[in-house]
């Protein structure tokens, strides 16, 4: 099975930014601690945007994760940004052999 490449954007509404960042820590931390199958979750700031970070992820397979989406940490993470973003924008990839 082949390897799963999440890029997420999170774009935060004013105010929340330094609320939402705290809890992208968070989830950072728990899920390089909690999740089996997570080779790389990082994550960036946007320059261009203070209110925009972009996680990149790469999964050893779907269905690990799919469980990282059942985790308590992340089913945190969901509830306390909730109304604090304006925006989520999650790309699924799988690198090409070439």
């Amino acid at each position: 099975m082949k390897n799963i490449v999440i890029v997420a954007t999170i774009k935060v509404k004013k105010g929340f930014k330094d609320e939402v960042y705290n809890e992208l820590l968070q989830l950072h931390k728990a899920t390089h601690e909690f999740d089996e199958g997570c080779i790389q979750y990082d994550l960036h700031k946007d320059l261009t945007d203070e209110d925009s970070f972009t996680f990149v992820e790469t999964w050893e397979n779907q269905e690990l994760l799919s469980l990282h989406e059942t985790k308590e940490h992340f089913k945190n993470f969901v509830s306390k940004i909730e109304n604090k973003i304006d925006g989520l924008t999650i790309n699924k990839l799988e690198k090409l052999e070439i």
